[in-house]
């Protein structure tokens, strides 16, 4: 399920970009709103669409054009403002509207946006239904189908959406247990979940301290969650609290602190839910989706327990392909999307911190000791900003690169190069048995490839 070359606004995860600049403009956002109402009018008779976005500036007028373009195909929008992405997949589904709309960009600053699609079972939708997507905004047919009078669209805040949402959650949070006497802190942020994270863990039991929950549409992702979790390593320290949960800006991805303050990221913690589905029988085949960018000791420690790794491209939607193809119910990224297939049908932070919750007390096993049932090979990862993308193989000098750090490595570890499908980033992975020596051999490479890009 490679992304296709024929796409023009959809890249890995939706449509991203600067917003108020193409393809993050309100006209972009209104003929998409107008093509997916007409793209789910085709196949079902509900007619509704459900909108979410994170805090970031720049959602009140992507939300609004989004919507316009909706209701002026005849197709009711329900706006559930501020939610995170796994709330909009969940409520698409269960509210049984035609599709769901997440307006984020995720991890990125808040000067950026996006629009994720899900389809009305609450799964991204395929590459060939963006592709449909892309044809339909430019169809001059599509335009002309404007009803009038009655029959324009309406658009509706849905105010109980977050209750849904946090119910759902706790649900999945074992009856015979509960957080009483754990201290929880939670860094949301300043994202879609400064809501309903801090509620789902104080209406669990435990005793909640959070920070990132004080958005100003600016302050997204700012040195806060998932990817900056100083603040959260101070907040554990300070409030001597038993684990830290860090989340991005819309609550797909999930990142822990242990109670030393050590980070713990998606890999050890797809190992952990993988050991525990693995001794409870749940793990169906004994297998783990994950992607080429996971560490090799996942494989090994699956192997010693009697299951497997399949591994994917990056992106969380090629996992979750890969997990209904092979009728797998557990998967994840490294960068901490965990996906439960059982439960949720994209990557949920909150769901996963709370399967980690359970198994913490389950056991009564400090986190910073359950960590170290997977010993992680050094891995050295280098970001290098590129002005254009170009086939690696028309790159001689970055090649070169290559095949002599593979050389150096033999066998014993990997290198991966790629670019990204949401920045203007190519991404250096280089894994072996020395950390000093991965982080030479990455910033070799990544050095070449500034050089013929950058």
């Amino acid at each position: 399920m490679a992304p296709s070359s024929k796409r023009r606004f959809f890249g890995t995860d939706g449509v991203r970009g600067v917003a108020n600049q193409h393809p993050m403009t309100c006209e972009v956002a209104l003929a998409l709103g107008r093509a997916v109402a007409y793209q789910a009018q085709a196949h079902t008779s509900n007619h509704r669409i459900i909108i979410g976005k994170d805090p970031r500036l720049s959602g009140y007028m992507l939300e609004m054009a989004f919507a316009s373009g909706v209701c002026s195909m005849g197709v009711d929008a329900l706006l559930l403002g501020p939610m995170p992405t796994p709330a909009v997949a969940f409520l698409t589904r269960t509210m049984r509207a035609d599709a769901g709309v997440m307006i984020s960009a995720s991890h990125n600053p808040y000067e950026d946006n996006g629009i994720k699609i899900f389809a009305r079972d609450g799964f991204k939708l395929a590459d060939e239904k963006e592709v449909e997507l892309e044809s339909f905004m430019e169809d001059e047919k599509v335009g002309k189908v404007r009803p009038t009078k009655a029959a324009v669209g309406k658009a509706f805040r849905i105010d109980d959406a977050a209750g849904r949402y946090i119910v759902f959650l706790k649900s999945f949070f074992p009856a015979d247990l509960d957080l009483l006497g754990m201290t929880v802190c939670v860094d949301c942020a300043n994202g879609a979940a400064y809501k309903v994270a801090p509620t789902v863990f104080s209406e669990l039991g435990a005793k909640v301290h959070a920070i990132g929950v004080s958005p100003d549409g600016r302050n997204i992702n700012r040195r806060c969650g998932a990817l900056h979790p100083a603040s959260l390593k101070a907040a554990i320290k300070r409030h001597r609290a038993n684990i830290g949960i860090a989340l991005d800006g819309d609550a797909d991805r999930l990142i822990v602190v242990d109670e030393t303050g050590a980070v713990v990221d998606g890999d050890i913690l797809m190992s952990i839910a993988a050991e525990e589905m693995l001794r409870s029988g749940d793990l169906h085949d004994n297998t783990l989706v994950t992607t080429v960018m996971s560490n090799l000791a996942l494989d090994k420690k699956l192997t010693s327990l009697g299951g497997k790794v399949i591994r994917t491209q990056v992106g969380d939607r090629y996992v979750v392909a890969a997990m209904r193809e092979g009728n797998l119910n557990f998967g994840g990224e490294q960068s901490g999307h965990l996906i439960y297939l059982d439960h949720s049908t994209t990557g949920d932070g909150l769901l996963a911190a709370i399967k980690l919750l359970a198994v913490l007390k389950r056991t009564g096993i400090k986190l910073s000791e359950l960590k170290h049932r997977l010993e992680l090979y050094p891995q050295s990862l280098v970001n290098v900003v590129v002005k254009e993308r170009r086939p690696l193989e028309d790159l001689p000098t970055v090649q070169s690169a290559i095949d002599r750090v593979q050389k150096a490595l033999g066998d014993d570890g990997r290198i991966l190069v790629r670019f990204s499908g949401t920045e203007a980033k190519a991404r250096v992975l280089v894994e072996g048995p020395d950390a000093r020596m991965v982080d030479t051999m990455a910033s070799e490479i990544a050095s070449e490839i500034a050089r013929a890009l950058g």
